[in-house]
């Protein structure tokens, strides 16, 4: 990919100067009380051991907690086998499309000592669904657009609170300390890691947010050519005739731009310079934005929306340690 976004010494210092919505905080407050108190009368979180694992340094539990609504949401929880407890713990959250997988493609952080809560994306797995209950038009299947009209009814509102509702979980793990919990995701996982930063206050210890989607999401539908923005363009493509500002706005309760200013926690970006999908200008908008007091970016020059790819967990588990919050012997 050719670089298309702004030169180097530009995307150091971009802050695009754009305001949330007026009543984001309080939007966001009522979000995470209503699906709290839903999920007081729901099931709790129930963990149900993986016998048939072939697995033998770590423990796997097949996992439920309530979500959005009380809904139920699938995760794995994998465990270092003999490590005592309480163990630092990663949540991670996924990639656009995609859901929680197999058990056995998530093993790297269970293989350096910590407590790894892996979280289905509802309607995008295959074990969690979105029971929407105000159906909307859309263009073509995707998520960007389902429940536009309306923020209070859109897709990404179900799932980040399924997100924050994932911490909650987790912090009352006995095998988890719940000091020490990292959010991490990549592209849209990590667009959700940036959003529970700033949802979810101190209980989040650190955040690691690979090159994240849902971030400055204007600027993004303008310059990307792949990934989920150009669905946007093709709804208001198709409805022509729609005023795209309202379209934007509802976008807006959901953007990385409006979440980094509020979180606190210690953070590790990464960034590909030939990104077609979540252009580096979106990335740096956050990541300059971001008000944790230590905050950090690897910047892979040449890297399209893989970033660093297979490099970037060494990078994630020594800046963790020199964070101290690393895991296993040797942890700080």
């Amino acid at each position: 990919m050719p670089l298309l976004d702004l030169p180097w010494e530009a995307l150091r210092s971009y802050r695009p100067d754009v305001t949330p919505p007026e009543d984001f905080d309080r939007f966001w407050e009522e979000t995470l009380a209503e699906a709290r108190t839903a999920g007081e009368t729901a099931p709790p979180a129930e963990y149900r051991p993986l016998a048939d694992s072939p697995l033998r340094t770590v423990e796997a539990y097949d996992v439920r907690f309530p979500g959005w609504d009380g809904q139920p949401v699938a995760a794995w929880l994998l465990l270092p086998r003999g490590e005592p407890a309480p163990l630092p713990a990663v949540v991670t959250y996924i990639g656009y499309s995609g859901g929680r997988g197999l058990h056995t493609e998530h093993l790297l952080w269970s293989a350096a000592g910590y407590a790894h809560l892996v979280v289905d994306s509802r309607g995008q797995g295959h074990d969690t669904p979105d029971p929407d209950p105000v159906p909307s038009p859309q263009y073509v299947g995707g998520f960007m657009t389902r429940g536009i009209e309306d923020p209070r009814h859109h897709y990404y509102r179900r799932l980040m609170a399924d997100c924050v509702r994932a911490v909650d979980a987790l912090r009352v793990h006995p095998a988890v300390d719940p000091e020490r919990i990292v959010v991490q995701g990549a592209s849209q996982g990590g667009g959700l890691a940036l959003a529970v930063a700033g949802l979810a206050g101190e209980e989040v210890a650190a955040a690691l947010v690979d090159v994240p989607f849902l971030s400055h999401m204007r600027r993004g539908t303008e310059l990307a050519t792949a990934g989920p923005y150009p669905e946007i363009v093709h709804y208001l493509g198709v409805h022509r005739r729609v005023d795209p500002e309202p379209v934007f706005r509802t976008l807006s309760y959901f953007d990385g731009l409006h979440f980094a200013p509020r979180a606190a926690a210690p953070a590790l970006f990464s960034v590909g310079l030939m990104d077609p999908s979540c252009p580096p200008s979106t990335v740096f908008a956050a990541y300059n934005r971001y008000a944790g007091e230590r905050k950090d970016i690897t910047v892979w020059e040449f890297g399209d929306h893989g970033g660093g790819r297979g490099s970037q967990p060494e990078e994630q588990l020594r800046w963790l340690h020199e964070a101290g919050l690393g895991a296993g012997p040797g942890a700080d």
